[in-house]
């Protein structure tokens, strides 16, 4: 267990964070006003360099850096007191949690110096800004209410989309925005949407309860929706302080301590498997038993308060190795990753151009000719690795497509064990006899039937992911090896040129290195998505290949078929089942012949179900792939192509002045000795967030 660290120091440590981020971010900034500053006095000195796609990336990260934060999703069934752990957690009674009406929304929590919520609707109504007592007022909903909502099986807020809430907490301006989800139990859309903005996130912190340990309902979502995903979860066990108040004697040390023991050894076997990343074992570090309410009493009187007792040092204790330590290394080690990437490509225009200053427009021109062949090999580099992708692409796009298929068609052997643990335990088949009462019967039985095909679609889809996470991971293998050939030969140009050895012209460098910047992208070695909400998802390689089939996976494949097979299917079942007659439908019989004709109608459907979904997914792979292909290509296309306009422009240039070498040489140097600089602050600062892991 990580020692325990109070909210205060939590806090310090995401302010050194901060600091770390802006002054990359400002060293960052400098290398692109150097290399632009650089660009612009070339054009009246030897000719640009081409360094437009370095200006590019750095820039993109420099600004990613300064706007980043830390992303925290919290997720939970309803009156697990996610609402109350918030509160404690940003040490404000900030969100209404008698009732708890803000489940209903996902609500976004971000700094803002004033206490401002904007609205978003599914409607196609545009954002509405209200203050944040308004938004308090409007969607707070009475006990009785919210009750009877769950009960019908209702959304509170049916046209809202999601609210963002800035509020000018310390929490929250130290970089920490927190993703509030609605109840696991609310509805499949809003699901759907949770698990939607789930790659937008660094952690999920999922919210149990004691007295409740790991319901139906909360072992449902673990296994379809969050396994195996490769999320970092926290879970919360809240109001662990009530297992006292259950026992027959609350004073009896022996009790409590039996008690404890057995719901330890509960969450143990339920919650174990998800706290395994990468063949080690992590339970100590991602389970802690919480008293939310304890917590948020002492912080509201004091927000520095000893939180002892409550759980919460030891959880912001494991929060604070996560988030100020691993994933903050991690994405630093990019943005370095980048600037390095910047200093190489300067260091190589320089080896390249100072040489040349001496050569006559003549020996210029037959310098720049005889390298031709060079950049033909470029060219077929590029050309290659298109065929690996497009070959990959084909190949992945069928067995997925022929996966689901596959397993489709497999349902009905399974159906009968699957279907009957989903039909809820207050299901009435007697209902069926009611005019009045059948409309409820078969919204309770169609919210059954569509967790059913949620949760087997999903099962499909992590293997599809699988799948094709291990097709980009062999093309990061390509890359490396295409990179790398591509680097000898842009070596070989640049001897052809100069007449020099490149491999004795400075300190060796470090690995990867050589590799050129459209092979790093391709390999996953650092990325340029910001990971914003509602937007594209955080990718964590390259190339983000899950934001786009888990975009697919939540909106195009599994509500559609749900909703629209069991339109095709309810008459059907209800009839057979109102044929059997009353006698006929009683207990556990009644719910096999509910199974039985429910099954009877679903495998008619799964031919339809296997040919109409089958090309939506073989299309969705090959947009993965092709996206791909599309920005490699490019890349590798404008790094030839600004090679050649390098020397070009130099040539240009001879023909139309007569270049001051001596001037232009200090002027090189300079350029490559300031970006230099920056690199080796980026590197201090890496090096000491390293040493103060």
């Amino acid at each position: 267990m990580s020692n325990p660290v109070e909210t205060a120091s939590f806090l310090e440590d995401l302010d050194r964070i901060s600091q770390i981020r802006q002054e990359i971010a400002s060293h960052l900034s400098s290398i692109a006003e150097t290399l632009e500053d650089a660009e612009r006095a070339g054009q009246s000195a030897s000719g640009s360099l081409q360094l437009q796609q370095e200006i590019e990336d750095v820039s993109v990260v420099c600004r990613n850096l300064k706007q980043g934060v830390f992303r925290l999703m919290v997720l939970g069934d309803m009156k697990r007191g996610k609402s109350t752990f918030l509160n404690a957690l940003i040490g404000e009674n900030l969100l209404p949690s008698d009732v708890n009406p803000c489940t209903a929304l996902l609500t976004i929590l971000r700094y803002g110096p004033d206490k401002t919520v904007t609205v978003h609707f599914n409607d196609g109504k545009s954002p509405e800004q209200i203050d944040f007592d308004s938004f308090k007022d409007r969607y707070t909903i009475d006990p009785e209410e919210a009750k009877q909502l769950e009960e019908q099986k209702q959304v509170a807020f049916p046209d809202v989309s999601h609210a963002v809430v800035e509020y000018p907490l310390p929490l929250l301006e130290k970089g920490v925005e927190i993703v509030d989800s609605p109840g696991l139990n609310d509805t499949e859309a809003r699901n759907d949407l949770s698990l939607g903005f789930i790659q937008n996130c660094h952690a999920i912190l999922f919210v149990l309860r004691a007295t409740q340990p790991c319901t139906l309902a909360e072992r449902r979502y673990l296994e379809n929706y969050i396994k195996d995903r490769g999320l970092s979860i926290f879970f919360l066990i809240n109001a662990w302080d009530q297992i006292k108040e259950s026992l027959i004697d609350p004073d009896d040390p022996a009790e409590l301590e039996d008690a404890t023991r057995k719901l330890h050894k509960v969450f143990h076997a339920n919650l174990a498997e998800y706290c395994q990343i990468d063949g080690y074992d992590l339970y100590e570090e991602r389970v802690f038993p919480v008293s939310a309410l304890q917590a948020l009493r002492k912080r509201v009187k004091d927000t520095d308060a000893n939180l002892d007792g409550t759980g919460f040092p030891d959880f912001l204790s494991a929060l604070n190795t996560f988030l100020t330590q691993e994933r903050a290394i991690s994405e630093l080690r990019q943005a370095r990753t980048l600037a390095r990437q910047a200093l190489n490509r300067v260091q190589d225009a320089t080896t390249r151009r100072i040489p040349l200053l001496d050569q006559s427009v003549q020996e210029l021109e037959q310098r720049i000719e005889s390298v031709e062949p060079e950049f033909e090999d470029l060219k077929e580099i590029g050309e290659n690795f298109r065929e690996d992708i497009h070959r990959m692409r084909d190949q992945r796009s069928r067995s997925v497509a022929d996966s689901f298929r596959t397993y489709i068609f497999d349902l009905e052997i399974t159906f009968d064990q699957d279907f009957l643990k989903y039909q809820p335990p207050d299901l009435e088949l007697l209902d069926l006899f009611s005019q009045g009462r059948r409309e409820s019967f078969n919204a309770s039985f169609q919210q059954a039937f569509q967790q059913y095909v949620n949760d087997k679609f999903f099962a499909w889809s992590i293997r599809a992911e699988r799948d094709i996470k291990g097709a980009f991971e062999e093309l990061s293998r390509s890359a490396e090896q295409y990179g790398n050939s591509y680097a000898r030969i842009t070596d070989r140009i640049t001897e052809k040129l100069t007449g020099q050895n490149v491999n004795a012209r400075g300190p060796k460098r470090q690995s990867n290195d050589n590799v050129p910047g459209w092979a790093k992208w391709a390999m996953g070695l650092f990325s340029l998505a910001s990971g914003n909400i509602g937007g594209a998802a955080m990718a964590v390689t390259g190339f983000d290949f899950q934001s786009i089939m888990l975009n697919f996976f939540t909106s195009a494949g599994i509500a559609l078929i749900a909703s629209s097979v069991f339109g095709i299917m309810l008459g059907p079942i209800t009839f057979a089942l109102v044929g059997l007659g009353i006698g006929a439908l009683q207990a556990d019989h009644a719910r096999k012949q509910l199974t039985k004709a429910t099954k009877e109608e679903f495998v008619k459907c799964l031919p339809q179900i296997a040919q109409e979904k089958y090309q939506p997914i073989y299309n969705s792979v090959q947009d993965c792939f092709d996206a791909y292909n599309q920005e490699v290509m490019q890349r590798l296309q404008e790094d030839i192509q600004s090679r050649k306009q390098e020397l070009d422009n130099l040539l240009e240039q001879k023909n139309s002045r007569e270049i001051d070498r001596q001037t232009e040489v200090a002027r090189l140097e300079n350029l490559e000795q300031a970006v230099s600089t920056d690199c080796e602050l980026i590197e201090t600062a890496y090096q000491n967030l390293l040493a103060t892991a």
